[in-house]
């Protein structure tokens, strides 16, 4: 067996109407959802405006290396998202403006980026959304090794072949494949909810008790004091 040479190409995607249902729910109700868990960190941010939701086509590179990355392009599917694991080395670029072109005629989903990308004017012109850690002129290695659809990690998540990937000007969250379909009511609900709340505090009709029953009473509940020298406003 190939290690450090292996593709495998035969992966379990979502539904494609359960992957375009989370396109209207924001990353961020989505990870309020998750409890906080599956949000991408490390610097990982978007280079484009192009909001990004598809299954994850993962990829594992050396620092600095992007022969199997290219390799990607020319078998994942149209809407899958390349998720590329660098190793967050930030010196050399691993996506440029000639793969965003190709994989954009192919009519893949985008790509998210452990690591550094290039050709900041194709990027912000490009359909495809781009998310990365950082930019660099500076092209890559392309000898290899690397592997594909393996688990892989970005922005300090695990990402799996097939889980859905749902990107904005926030950030990104992860949804394992296998939570999909269970997590979707909760977060609708929950923009829902949101919603209403913040339509209520711009009209001047959200009631200041709901907040402090929340927040205050949390604190209170965690050891907390007031201290002042005036009496505190009962609420």
């Amino acid at each position: 067996m190939s290690v450090g040479f292996r593709a495998f190409l035969d992966i379990e995607r979502p539904a494609p109407e359960l992957i375009e249902a989370y396109r209207e729910i924001p990353s961020s109700n989505i990870g309020d959802v998750v409890l906080r868990m599956n949000c991408m960190f490390g610097g990982i941010k978007a280079y484009n405006k192009c909001p990004l939701v598809g299954p994850a086509f993962t990829v594992k590179v050396p620092a600095g290396d992007n022969l199997v990355a290219q390799t990607a392009l020319d078998y994942a599917q149209p809407g899958d998202v390349i998720v590329i694991d660098g190793a967050g080395y930030e010196d050399r670029a691993l996506v440029g403006g000639m793969m965003l072109a190709y994989a954009e005629e192919r009519q893949l989903g985008g790509f998210v980026v452990n690591g550094a990308v290039r050709d900041l004017d194709d990027i912000k012109k490009s359909p495809l959304p781009v998310f990365a850690i950082a930019a660099t002129p500076l092209g890559p290695y392309r000898e290899g090794p690397g592997e594909i659809n393996v688990p892989v990690v970005c922005g300090g998540q695990v990402v799996m072949p097939g889980d859905i990937l749902v990107g904005d000007t926030d950030g990104i969250v992860v949804i394992p494949k296998n939570d999909a379909e269970a997590l979707l009511d909760a977060c609708r609900a929950n923009v829902a909810m949101e919603q209403n709340e913040m339509d209520q505090m711009k009209a001047g009709t959200y009631e200041p008790e709901k907040h402090v029953k929340i927040f205050t009473n949390a604190f209170l509940k965690r050891g907390g004091e007031f201290i002042s020298s005036k009496e505190t406003p009962s609420r």
